[in-house]
């Protein structure tokens, strides 16, 4: 399987909005995002646009500065992987995990879970 992993452990290959780019894909994804809670409104078509993280990112777990400071390109190649950071990033993660349950179809769901739910796992590849 083709992959492209985060520094917090997300397979860009498989998230709906990495793979959004028609005006009407990235409208349903802000939509999904803000059902989701990501987002605390439906946002505009190019913000929600995505191209992959990058360090000029701003990232919700702060792993894009953490990393930096530690010299590393990824949390697993640091020494003090797997830290608070981490710890706090994958609870968040199953919170998400329990209100995709409640609020996606089973086909948005599949697509979130296969992008965002094995962070763990890929953390250690």
């Amino acid at each position: 399987m083709k992959e492209k992993i985060t520094l917090c452990g997300d397979n860009c290959i498989e998230c709906p909005r990495y793979n959004a780019h028609s005006e009407t894909e990235l409208r349903d994804v802000a939509e999904l995002w803000y059902r989701v809670g990501w987002r605390d409104q439906v946002v505009s078509n190019e913000e929600i646009a995505c191209t992959g993280c990058s360090s000029h990112k701003s990232c919700t777990y702060g792993l894009v500065d953490c990393t930096s400071m530690h010299g590393v390109e990824k949390c697993n190649q640091c020494k003090e992987f797997s830290c608070e950071k981490i710890e706090d990033m994958l609870e968040r993660s199953r919170e998400y995990q329990k209100k995709c349950k409640l609020v996606c179809s089973e086909e948005e769901y599949a697509a979130l879970e296969k992008a965002f739910f094995d962070k763990e796992n890929n953390l250690r590849k």
